[in-house]
């Protein structure tokens, strides 16, 4: 059987190329919301961070986010990722946990 191909992406924060499933996706929508996608699927510009706050937080320095989804984004907004990002961590750490047992 032939192997597939593994989709590529660069965390916009430290510039790392991973396996798009290794990676969250942060979507800005056509409504303008930016948001955290973990499905991937949600329409939008998307960049995508490695599932560390310490990737996060170097996106949110050197406005890497703000590059990639061509869009300013208000401090406040940055504070609601951050919450978020920090819940949905967990849970994407014990998904790729259960990935790599696979």
């Amino acid at each position: 059987m032939k192997q597939r191909k593994v989709p590529l992406r660069k965390c916009v924060a430290c510039q790392e190329m991973m396996p798009k499933k290794q990676l969250i996706r942060v979507v800005r929508t056509p409504e303008g919301e930016v948001q955290i996608d973990l499905t991937g699927k949600k329409s939008g510009r998307g960049a995508y961070l490695c599932g560390s706050v310490n990737c996060f937080k170097l996106a949110q320095k050197t406005k890497a986010l703000d590059r990639a989804l061509k869009h300013p984004i208000a401090p406040e907004i940055y504070e609601q990722l951050a919450r978020d990002f920090v819940s949905v961590e967990d849970e994407f750490q014990s998904a790729m946990s259960t990935d790599d047992e696979q």
